[in-house]
């Protein structure tokens, strides 16, 4: 089975807080899950709220339990309410259904986990890691 090593967890964290400075984004909290939904790494910036770490943590979670990153599950929220209701509560609320969860993915396809950022507004807290995750030469699911 695929993984993600904590040496590229680290370098997609590294990668998503560049590309967040450099849009100059408010400071930026980053999770990275294995496709177990194990955290593998987080950091959260200087001025970034205490609370991050579990917001970071509910989008990279419900993105890789459900197989469906936030931008999805957003849209499946606005269109099937109570699906995203009942995945929440039988992932015992650890789910945060909004963009800023995205799937990362092998040159194959195969999941490999899922990064959570938070800080900013949730398209941008996507774009952040979007861009970090493919500086780690992997593909994103946003």
């Amino acid at each position: 089975m695929p993984n993600l090593s904590l040496r590229r967890a680290r370098s997609i964290i590294r990668k998503t807080l560049e590309a967040g400075r450099a849009a100059e984004l408010k400071p930026l909290a980053v999770i990275v899950l294995d496709a177990g939904g194990n955290v593998q790494a987080f950091e959260r910036e200087d001025g970034a709220s205490p609370g991050r770490f579990q917001i970071a943590h509910g989008k990279a979670y419900g993105t890789v339990m459900l197989g469906m990153a936030g931008t999805a599950q957003k849209g499946r929220a606005e269109e099937q309410a109570y699906f995203i209701t009942a995945a929440g509560a039988a992932l015992d609320g650890q789910m945060v259904p909004v963009p800023g969860g995205v799937l990362v993915r092998d040159v194959k396809g195969n999941v490999l986990g899922a990064v959570g950022v938070t800080g900013d507004t949730s398209d941008n807290d996507a774009a952040a890691a979007k861009a970090g995750i493919e500086a780690a030469g992997l593909t994103a699911e946003i």
